[in-house]
């Protein structure tokens, strides 16, 4: 059933603005069946790295510049469980990023860790912004016993820190720096596009290659880049959390990835940077919709813009993402990669064709000309800017009723939305993507909360972790 349903799906015209960065184009004829083996004799051993698994990995670390690297092929998120792991003692404290992935939660979870939390800037387009240097260093000062910062860059939409200046305070703390930069995987080929972290002073970096290049679902890179972190360590985490028998054939995709980097890098990385200005460059023109550019982006709200992630966002208040995703999708058959509260993400890489790119324009030029995105007046669109930065209050501070880890073993029950407010949640919430937890167990269930929820909902977003629509988890004390 699932493989006719793909097959089929594989035969429409519907353009792909999502992950995985290969988008769907073969680049020669492979096929899975007469290459899928285990570690028999000549191809190795993941764990256990000695011939032909240790030189791809060595292959992929020298084109990144990073003292070491690993193939992962359970995606970013076993790389950030075992670097979390190696890096931070049982029971012993972490800083971290509140705009993290789930899995970096998971980590603290199964590590029991005291996590503390530093905010993003909420940048004026209304989407999360940089993490600030010096946050990370108010932070560490306050609390020496820091042993490992964990932050997002780039993230989801194309945010970037600034790594070399958090990693030289982390560094001067004698912590340890990790760089979830799963969305980052194509950065540092090219100077139109933001420098790699593993290039910038971090310790630890993991890159997913199958969000932003061309390999298959699943695959990634956990970069070392300093003598600060146990190459040993990271190892035995890696024999914990990654499977025991990796699929060659996604690692034979990664180092198909690697080598066409390395052989048409420079040709690929060109002909994006001029499709991406091309594109950006007629949505300056855009009335009623409004595309996100480099500039619009200030210091404060980031340290620079990865501006392969498209965000188009409507100026008209009773048009929301969600309306936006069905709109493309349904009319002009693209497939965007996210929809939020009042924008959309379309997620560009370098095997993008300059025809997706112009089916893309052309659609929200039309759209843009419609009576359906017509703009009714500067108040409405004032209404409509404030309404995006709204959104993003779903991410605010927590206050934390107790730690993460000391809910596990807590009893949890399902209450009405209403019955939670002062409870502490027993469950994590968050939209997906991006996956990031708007409240996680043992923070405090607020009425502004309940509030975010139901306006998540009224725009047509799925708020994932709740008990159905109108019932959420709590943590039971009694």
């Amino acid at each position: 059933m699932l493989d006719n349903k793909l097959k089929e799906y594989a035969k429409t015209d519907i353009y792909p603005f999502h992950m995985p960065g290969h988008k769907r184009i073969v680049l020669d004829t492979w096929s899975p069946y007469q290459t899928d083996i285990t570690e028999i004799d000549g191809f190795d051993n993941l764990h256990h790295a000695q011939e032909i698994l240790l030189q791809v990995q060595e292959r992929a670390s020298q084109l990144y510049g990073s003292e070491k690297c690993f193939y992962l092929v359970n995606g970013s998120t076993c790389g950030i469980l075992a670097s979390i792991s190696a890096t931070v003692p049982k029971r012993g404290k972490i800083l971290v990023a509140r705009n993290s992935h789930k899995s970096v939660y998971n980590g603290i979870l199964l590590r029991e860790l005291d996590a503390v939390y530093v905010y993003p800037k909420i940048a004026k387009a209304g989407i999360q912004g940089q993490i600030s240097a010096a946050d990370i260093e108010e932070s560490l000062e306050k609390q020496p016993e820091i042993e490992a910062v964990l932050i997002t860059s780039p993230t989801y939409d194309g945010i970037v820190s600034d790594i070399a200046a958090i990693a030289d305070i982390v560094h001067k703390h004698n912590s340890v720096l990790i760089v979830d930069g799963a969305h980052g995987a194509h950065l540092g080929f090219s100077p139109a596009f933001p420098q790699n972290p593993v290039k910038l002073g971090a310790d630890i970096v993991i890159e997913s290659v199958h969000k932003t290049l061309p390999a298959l679902t699943q695959s990634a890179l956990l970069h070392i880049c300093s003598d600060r972190v146990s190459v040993e360590k990271i190892k035995r985490f890696l024999s914990i959390y990654e499977t025991s028998s990796p699929s060659y054939i996604l690692m034979a995709g990664i180092d198909r990835c690697i080598g066409y980097l390395e052989e048409q890098g420079k040709e690929v990385f060109s002909a994006l940077e001029s499709n991406l200005k091309s594109f950006y460059d007629r949505a300056k023109k855009l009335k009623n919709l409004y595309v996100l550019q480099r500039e619009d982006i200030s210091k404060e709200d980031a340290f620079d813009f990865d501006w392969s992630k498209v965000l188009i966002f409507s100026k008209n208040l009773r048009v929301s993402g969600m309306d936006l995703h069905q709109i493309l999708l349904e009319k002009y058959h693209l497939q965007m990669e996210m929809a939020s509260g009042r924008y959309v993400l379309a997620l560009c890489s370098v095997m993008d064709t300059k025809e997706g790119f112009q089916r893309l324009i052309e659609a929200l030029e039309e759209i843009d000309r419609s009576t359906i995105i017509e703009e009714t007046g500067s108040r409405e669109y004032a209404d409509a800017e404030e309404k995006k930065r709204d959104f993003m209050k779903i991410y605010r501070k927590r206050r934390v009723v107790l730690p993460l880890y000391k809910t596990e073993e807590l009893l949890t029950e399902e209450v009405p939305l209403c019955e939670a407010i002062g409870q502490a949640a027993g469950e994590y919430l968050y939209l997906y993507p991006p996956g990031i937890p708007v409240i996680i167990p043992g923070e405090e269930i607020t009425e502004e909360l309940i509030q975010d929820i139901k306006n998540c909902q009224a725009a047509g977003l799925t708020v994932e972790g709740l008990a159905d629509e109108n019932r959420i988890c709590i943590v039971n004390f009694s």
